[in-house]
């Protein structure tokens, strides 16, 4: 019953805050604790379901690859500019630390209890987008602002 009332929270705060993300994210888990053999479904979905996401975050990353938006000579300019080497270095320091932050959460999952609560109140009181690799755009933004580079 109590994560029934804390799913209701969750999905109230939501509305609220009118985040289209999380609302459609707590209906499903809500939904999935009513189909009587999910059970076995939730733990696989709390394992690998971070791997999923990702796999589907750099699948919309690659798109414009696909679409020819993005081509070698962006690549190469990439490498000509200081704000195109901050964003490289961003990338692999939020994956390294993203490395370690999965590692933490199978290690202490007490921490998803604050993890939730954090991004709950990032997206719907301050608006962010609860997504990893945004960070990375999100902390190149900021070096590039603070420094006024360009691409």
């Amino acid at each position: 019953m109590e994560s029934w009332l804390f799913l209701a929270l969750v999905l109230v705060v939501a509305l609220v805050g009118k985040n289209m993300s999380l609302i459609i994210a707590t209906g499903v888990v809500m939904a999935l604790k009513l189909i009587p053999f999910a059970n076995k479904w939730l733990p696989v979905i709390q394992a690998k379901g971070i791997n999923w996401g990702v796999t589907v975050i750099s699948v919309a990353i690659l798109i414009p690859i696909a679409t020819g938006q993005i081509g070698f000579k962006d690549l190469i300019n990439t490498f000509k500019s200081p704000a195109g080497w901050i964003a490289i270095l961003a990338g692999i320091a939020v994956a390294i630390l993203s490395r370690y932050g999965v590692d933490q959460l199978a290690a202490v999952p007490q921490v998803t209890v604050a993890l939730v609560l954090g991004t709950i109140i990032g997206v719907v009181v301050f608006k962010g987008v609860a997504a990893g690799p945004v960070i990375a755009s999100g902390m190149t933004y900021l070096v590039i602002t603070l420094f006024n580079l360009h691409f």
